[in-house]
This record gives C-alpha cells, structure tokens and sequence, in this order.
C-alpha cells in the first residue's frame, strides 16, 4: 500500500513541547555567551523550520541564566506556540479533536490492486457468489482494471448506485467487495438513524455535533478508500438543526461524489479539507426514481434484475460449503426456502443469510445431556 496526503493542515515535532523548547532556547543563549560572541547585539536566534524568534542577547552578560533571561524564552516560546498553533490549520479545534488528527501527519494509505491479473480473480470470486450482480461486478472489474493500467497509486472505484427489489443482496455484495478488496467497511442505514449526519458529521450548533461515519472510518482504519455503504439511501429523509435548518442526505453526498470536490472535502465537524477522492460509494435502493437528479448525474442507477430460486440455492449451498455445514442443514434450508416460495413469497437473500446464521449456531453450539 502507498501513502498519499489526506488532510490539509501543517503538523509540527509533538516532541517540541513548551519545556523543550524553552531548554534548546536557555541552550543556545548560553553557548552564545560562553563563546563571547563579538556583536552579540545583532545576533538573532532562528528556529531550524525558519521562525525568526527575534531574541537579542549581549554575549558580555555571564553565562548562568537569571530570572529575567528565563521569563523573556518563556515568552518567545510561547508566541512560537501560538504561531505554530495558528499556522496548523487546527487552532479551532479542541486539544482532544487535533490529537485524533495527529494519526493523519503523515497521510493516509491506499489499497492497491496489484496486477490485472489479480483484479481479474477478484471480479471472478465476486462474481461467483453473486452471479445476479454480473452488472456491478464487471463495473468494478473494469475500474480495478483500470487502476492497475493507468499506474494509480490506489483503488479508485467509481461511485455506484445499486438499483433493484430487496432482498437481493445490494448491500451483501458490497460487503463481499470490501472483503475480497481487504478494505474497511462502514454501512450507514438511511432509513434507521439521522442519515446525513451520520455520513458527513454536523457542525457545532447542531444538535449532538460529532463527526461522521465517514471520517471516522478513515480515522480507525488509516485507510483513505474504504467502502461506505449507505442502504436505501431514497428513504432518507432530513435533518434539521436547533435553528430550524433543513439538510438532505442527497445534497450531503454531492461533494463527495463529484471527483474535484471530493478531493478537497471540508468535514462539517472539524471544519479542515480532507481528500475523500479515493472513497468507494455504493448507495443502494428500491425505486431510483424517488432520488434527485443532481444525484443520479453522479450515479446513475444500475438496475439489478429478481432473484430467483435457483440463484438462491447454488448460494445457500456455496455459503453452506464455506461454512463447513453438513449436508443434512443445506438440505434443511433449502427446503424451508423451497415451501416458502411454493406459499408465494419471494427468493430473499436476507432470510437465506439468516437461516444459514442460525444453522451454523446450532451445529457448533454443544451437546447438551
């Protein structure tokens, strides 16, 4: 994996701490003094990253410091501070929230295809145990591909906008994606909490302000191109803040989803520009229609066609063989599917996914006498 610079601030020495720069400062004055340096008078001590202390000292004084010499470091040191501290980019931010931002000093990694031929046998074993999503996987076949050929430093998948009836698997396939990728993954549920808020974060006035999934994600991981799944994204509805302002998860996505803006994303909550660039989007839904337009510009719809019985159970029993379940449980699942589907109700990975849980816990939980 490379690094590549993630976020827009200047991060300087965290051992050049208040009570060490005040020791290399008394340092130097005396090795000034005991050298009797001639025109002491003009001499200005420099710091080694170009900051112009402005201290003046005659070289005639003696070389033990007084009370007076120690106030006047104490008081360029400081000012240093302040200096150093406005020229980060995070003076805004409390002393907690710039040290989570000290993991990001030295950038964020990217997870990198390595060959065409490995981005092939990732699209096969994607499209192996999904062989329904043939649409999206060759879509991400093709931008692996891609990485690889043009010499991209990381990933950079296109965003994607699964279209198609639940219980198909949308979200499963995106989670199978970021495994077989070995890259993190975070699924943000439209439909089950404040949505925009808990992709991008909120500002401070806001109700409950904190940062968002997204930051987070690269925060915990290290890892600039994660996969973020938003599920059901056309069900989101708005949020609004103490003031009585309204804010959509369409139009917090946007940025995010638009290259060039992306690049230079300014979190809400932190208030500094990050490079989401390389994030892997894929929103999925029921009904595309219901979204608006300025979003499927950036992400047109994939439309996914039903899943059938037959899709279901080579599934169930390739899931059921990585799972080392006996013969006798696939049989089991597979008819219960089976008289389900004989009552009218539709093939649903869902519950496939949880009959195959439920399986596994039985067979390995112990044998009670």
């Amino acid at each position: 994996m490379s690094s590549i610079p993630f976020i827009e601030a200047r991060f300087f020495d965290p051992e050049e701490t208040q009570i060490a720069l005040e020791r290399r400062l008394s340092e130097h004055l005396r090795r000034m003094r005991a050298h009797d340096l001639p025109s002491a008078g003009s001499e200005k001590a420099v710091e080694d990253d170009g900051d112009d202390l402005g201290l003046e000292f005659d070289a005639s004084d003696m070389v033990t410091l007084g009370e007076k010499d120690r106030r006047r470091i104490r008081r360029r040191v400081e000012r240093l501070l302040e200096r150093r501290k406005a020229a980060s980019g995070l003076a805004h931010l409390k002393r907690e929230e710039r040290e989570r931002l000290e993991g990001l000093r030295g950038g964020a990694q990217l997870i990198a295809i390595p060959s065409e031929h490995r981005a092939d046998e990732l699209a096969a074993a994607l499209h192996g145990d999904m062989p329904w999503m043939a649409s999206a996987t060759e879509v991400v076949w093709h931008a692996m591909r891609r990485s690889v050929r043009e010499g991209w430093p990381g990933l950079r998948l296109p965003p994607l906008l699964l279209d198609g009836p639940p219980g198909i698997g949308k979200s499963h396939w995106a989670r199978r994606l970021g495994e077989l990728l070995s890259a993190p993954v975070s699924v943000i549920e439209a439909t089950g909490e404040n949505a925009s808020f808990g992709v991008v974060g909120s500002q401070r006035g806001w109700g409950g302000a904190c940062p968002g999934r997204l930051i987070e994600t690269v925060l915990q991981t290290g890892i600039a191109n994660p996969v973020i799944i938003v599920d059901e994204v056309e069900k989101a509805g708005q949020a609004v803040s103490t003031k009585g302002q309204a804010f959509g998860l369409a139009e917090a996505l946007l940025p995010l989803l638009e290259p060039m803006t992306a690049r230079r994303w300014s979190c809400p909550f932190y208030q500094v520009k990050f490079d989401m660039g390389w994030v892997g989007w894929v929103l999925t839904s029921n009904n595309w229609h219901l979204l608006p337009e300025p979003l499927l510009s950036r992400c047109p719809p994939l439309r996914l066609r039903e899943l059938t019985s037959v899709d279901l159970a080579g599934f169930i029993r390739r899931e059921g063989m990585k799972r080392d379940l006996s013969e006798a449980a696939i049989g089991a699942i597979l008819g219960a599917l089976a008289h389900a589907s004989s009552r009218g109700h539709r093939p649903s990975l869902r519950v496939a996914s949880r009959l195959l849980q439920r399986a596994v816990e039985l067979e390995r939980s112990p044998v009670r006498h």
